[in-house]
Formats: C-alpha cells, sequence, structure tokens
C-alpha cells in the first residue's frame, strides 16, 4: 500500500542528476530486440563477407573424413594429432565469423549505453524468488508486453520471410534438377534475401521496442515534488540557510559601510531617499572613492552618522540617483561625473577652509 502510494506521488519527469543515479546502479533503457538485430545483422554481414571464405575452410578440414576415411590413424598419438589439426583448421575457418558475431553482440549493448558495474546486481535478492513477486512480473505489464512482443515477432518475421518464400516456390522445385554447385548458389542467394527481410522486420520491432523501454525506464525514475525539492537543496543549498546567510552578509557589510561614513569627504543626497558617501584625499587619490550607499532608511542612517561626525552633507538630487546607479562601495566616481563631483568636494573644502576661495 505504502508503495502504491509513493508511486502515486511520483509525478514530476526526473533530473538529470537522478537519471545518472540511475545508471550507476545499473538501470539503464535496454532492449533485447536492439541487441538482437545488431547480432543478427553482424551475422548477415559475416555471412557476406566471409561466407565462401568459411565454406572452402571447412570442406578443406572435413574432406580427409568424406573422401579417405581408411587413411586416417585412430590410434593414440594419431588420434591426438588428427584432432589438433581438425581443430585448428576449424578454428581458421570460422575465426572470421565468430569474430565479426562477437563484435557485433558487444555492440548491441554498448549502442545503447555505455557500460556500467553495480556489484549490488550480483547481490542474491530473495524478491526475485518469491512466488507473488513471480507472479507480478508474469502477469504484469511487462510481462504482457513480453507476450506480445515475442508474437508479434513471429508473425512479422514470418510474414516478412514468407514474401521472399512464396514467389521462389515453383524455382525452388526446378532447384532440385540442378548441380550440387549450382544449387548451393541458387540456396545462397535466396537465403540471403529471406535474412534481409528478417532484419527489416526486426528493425521495426527493435525500434518499437527501444521506445517503450524508454517510456519504462523514464517511468520508473520519476520523482515526487518532494524528491526534487530536497534534490534541489542539496544541490544549491537549503534556500532557507542561503537567505539567512545572505541576510548575514548584508549586515556585515552594512555595517563595514557605516563605519567609513565618517571618513567620508561628503554625502551627496536626494533628500531621503538616495545617499552616497565619497571620499577624496588631494595628492593620494586619483579621483573620489565611494565609500557608503544606500536607499531610503540607509540612506537616513547614513545622513545621521554624517552629520553626527560632522561630515558635509550636500542635497543634489539629480546626482545622488546617477553616482548610486553607477558607482559601487570602494570604486572610485566614473569620469563622466568628475566635473559635478569635482564642483561639490571643492565647495565643501571651501567651507572648511581647505581651499582658498575663489576671486570675486
Amino acid at each position: 500500500m505504502a508503495e502504491d502510494q509513493d508511486k502515486e506521488q511520483q509525478t514530476e519527469e526526473p533530473t538529470q542528476k537522478r537519471l545518472e543515479q540511475a545508471r550507476e546502479q545499473g538501470d539503464t533503457v535496454k532492449s533485447t530486440e536492439v541487441a538482437t538485430f545488431i547480432l543478427l545483422g553482424g551475422g548477415a554481414l559475416a555471412i557476406a563477407m566471409f561466407g565462401q571464405y568459411t565454406t572452402i575452410g571447412l570442406a578443406k578440414a572435413l574432406k580427409m573424413f568424406l573422401e579417405q576415411p581408411e587413411a586416417m590413424s585412430v590410434d593414440g598419438a594419431g588420434l591426438a594429432s588428427l584432432t589438433r589439426g581438425l581443430f585448428v583448421q576449424l578454428g581458421i575457418a570460422l575465426a572470421p565469423m565468430l569474430g565479426m558475431l562477437m563484435l557485433a553482440a558487444l555492440a548491441g549493448h554498448l549502442v545503447q549505453g555505455r557500460p556500467t558495474f553495480n556489484p549490488s546486481k550480483i547481490v542474491p535478492d530473495i524478491s526475485k524468488i518469491s512466488p507473488m513477486a513471480g507472479f507480478k512480473r508474469l502477469f504484469g505489464l511487462e510481462g504482457w508486453v513480453n507476450l506480445l512482443k515475442g508474437l508479434a515477432k513471429m508473425v512479422v518475421v514470418g510474414l516478412a520471410m514468407w514474401t521472399q518464400l512464396w514467389p521462389e516456390r515453383n524455382h525452388m522445385e526446378f532447384m532440385l534438377n540442378q548441380t550440387a554447385a549450382q544449387m548451393v548458389g541458387e540456396m545462397s542467394h535466396l537465403l540471403f534475401k529471406v535474412l534481409l527481410a528478417a532484419l527489416s522486420a526486426l528493425a521495426v520491432i527493435a525500434g518499437l521496442d527501444y521506445f517503450f523501454q524508454r517510456i519504462q525506464f523514464m517511468k520508473r525514475n520519476r520523482m515526487s515534488k518532494q524528491e526534487i525539492k530536497e534534490e534541489y537543496k542539496q544541490n544549491e543549498g537549503d534556500p532557507h540557510i542561503k537567505s539567512t546567510i545572505r541576510q548575514l552578509r548584508q549586515e556585515r557589510s552594512r555595517k563595514r559601510m557605516m563605519t567609513a561614513v565618517p571618513t567620508a569627504t561628503v554625502v551627496i543626497m536626494n533628500p531621503t531617499h538616495y545617499a552616497v558617501a565619497l571620499k577624496y584625499e588631494s595628492g593620494k587619490m586619483a579621483a573620489p572613492v565611494c565609500v557608503a550607499k544606500g536607499v531610503d532608511a540607509l540612506a537616513l542612517r547614513i545622513r545621521a552618522v554624517a552629520e553626527e561626525n560632522d561630515v558635509a552633507v550636500i542635497e543634489n538630487p539629480p546626482l545622488a540617483r546617477a553616482l548610486h546607479a553607477v558607482v559601487e562601495i570602494d570604486e572610485p566616481v566614473p569620469p563622466e561625473h568628475f566635473k559635478a563631483v569635482a564642483q561639490v568636494i571643492g565647495y565643501v573644502l571651501r567651507l572648511k577652509g581647505k581651499l582658498p576661495a575663489r576671486a570675486s
């Protein structure tokens, strides 16, 4: 019951991380039909490429058994030598075709995904021998799909082969009157046609089966909304914790900023909404530097601290808004605002007697 409820809650598509975890655990999209199709295709290619070579090799290996059986020595040493020679000849004749089949069998799995190794898959699982679990597998959706798939293969492949054999029914009777060499050639050609027809049918079945296995794989790995939230927390961190950390950093930044306000040369205000505190030391700085800025309540705090520490506060709304938008803390004033800022700082320094008054 609990398992069914969990399945009902798994309504979301799996994330990339979930799919990677599934593959690491050995759960991948695997279609036996694709592997079978590639194996048979490899077999057909092997016959086309090495069929004649293999036939000649087998004929040479068995020639003595058919033509001169009385000349063979079957005593202890002779039989051992005969057996070794036969196996060597058979190996040489069959090696190219067997090699092609092995490569095809390997390719049938590699094309569906990179290989994985999961030790847990070889650990005995009691549930796999449970009668109830076996009953569910046998009569569940996958069991019925496998049954229908088997019947469909028989019908489709049978029809494909029939379409090649039926038109040749009269010709096959005629082949009985041909020589052995002619018969072998005719039968090889017909066999190849039948094999190609079967492969064409299997290609369609393999494609449909892979599509079905892909759907089942995604369905097995669906996630609940809670699982997605937990994964997000693991990847990005708990949003509440991140928000708390961000608030703490902002608070520390504000404190450092407020301690720098008393060292400012001037605070430029837009009476209550914007405040930018600038520091300038003649001969030490190429341009004024922003030591604090803020809006609304923070702007009022900057103004209050500036007034408490006898820092000049100048109201210039356009300049305050412009500086707040373009300059960051501990950065110099941009060149396009040099002239306006220089006029304000010059005015402040003259008020404090640090610059001579302009000649009238």
